[in-house]
């Protein structure tokens, strides 16, 4: 059975007006107070943020309860240290981010300006297992025209300073702002997708291999395919439910490698074109089908995507848990739905704000 681990941004927000808070820093001074237990907290790049990251779970249920707990456990710590945290891709209220301390952060503000400045955004990245980089990259290859549809499926950022976008996900588009992230074309072997990284390192365009933003890439700390197109979803089960995806994905892909299979290659001209799509529409209009590229209605493709991993999610115990959540998810909708019913129902997005921080612990 392939591991799973999640990581998870936050946004820290004043508990009563919803305005994001630069507090990072005293929260994880709170955590280092309580033992290294809490060292799953960590600083991101702006102090209104804070990550944690789960240990490996082969189980959902088990990766369930981490996960609520350290959403729980972040609570917590922000209590204590004057804010409250919030799982929003983006900040609906209008905020100045202010860049953290450190070498690497401020390499950044310096190298990108205002892209840096402006980057407050909350994703969640998954962490599956592989035997080896040869699989890892012919899992990439082989994966790539299927994550925009999860990208659709977790999309919680519909405002940005104050203002709904029009999108379901905004914060993947701001986060294209990136040199280096987004869809990458086949790399049919582990010494070329190694090339290629450092070959972009080079450059001196980015810093190290630590940003290489691909839409999927080879962990450099971990033996795992790390995917990144997801927002921070706004409850823990769709977490769950993307990380239940994600292996079935990884778990398919290796099965198609060893028997021979070659990916499906669409341009990244195309991949971008479906990764557009699913920011701009979520579940609520069409996506473009993944084989295909094609539109289709959303539930199409979802279920499209149900179809290709089903093998592998059966042979985990995984598919009625996955066929029901995909289920709710399309009935009550994603983040960017709920927050959009929110603003519908409250009036202000103060209102949205404080719900959130709700439902971040539900």
């Amino acid at each position: 059975m392939r591991t799973v681990g999640v990581e998870e941004e936050l946004l820290l927000v004043d508990p009563e007006t919803g305005e994001p808070q630069a507090l990072s820093a005293a929260v994880l001074a709170r955590a280092a107070q309580d033992g290294p237990d809490q060292d799953v907290f960590e600083k991101e790049l702006h102090n209104q943020m804070l990550e944690f990251a789960t240990h490996p779970q082969s189980g959902m249920d088990e990766l369930r309860a981490e996960i609520v707990r350290c959403r729980k456990e972040a609570a917590r710590l922000a209590g204590d240290s004057g804010c409250a945290v919030a799982s929003l891709a983006t900040s609906p209220l209008a905020v100045s981010p202010s860049v953290g301390i450190g070498r690497r952060y401020q390499w950044m503000a310096d190298q990108y300006g205002i892209a840096t400045r402006e980057q407050l955004v909350m994703g969640c990245h998954v962490h599956v297992s592989v035997e080896s980089d040869e699989e890892a990259v012919a899992v990439v290859d082989r994966m790539q025209p299927w994550l925009t549809v999860l990208a659709a499926m977790s999309a919680n950022s519909p405002f940005w300073q104050g203002k709904d976008t029009g999108y379901s996900s905004y914060r993947s588009r701001v986060w294209q702002r990136w040199p280096s992230a987004g869809p990458t074309e086949p790399f049919r072997s582990a010494e070329r997708y190694h090339r290629r990284v450092a070959d972009m390192v080079a450059t001196g365009v980015i810093l190290d291999e630590g940003m290489i933003y691909f839409d999927a890439r080879l962990s450099r700390n971990y033996p795992t395919v790390e995917i990144r197109v997801s927002d921070v979803c706004l409850h823990a089960d769709t977490a769950v439910l993307l990380a239940t995806l994600a292996r079935g994905l990884v778990e398919t892909a290796a099965r198609e490698w060893r028997a021979g299979r070659e990916p499906v290659t669409h341009s990244v001209s195309l991949l971008r074109l479906a990764a557009w799509r699913a920011a701009r529409s979520g579940l609520s209009e069409e996506l473009l089908h993944p084989a295909t590229m094609h539109r289709m209605p959303a539930e199409t493709v979802v279920r499209a995507l149900l179809e290709h991993v089903e093998d592998a999610l059966a042979d985990s115990g995984d598919l009625d848990r996955a066929r029901e959540s995909c289920a709710e998810l399309q009935r009550h909708g994603n983040g960017a739905r709920v927050q959009r019913e929110l603003l519908e129902r409250t009036g202000s997005l103060r209102g949205v704000v404080t719900e959130c921080v709700r439902l971040t612990q539900a």
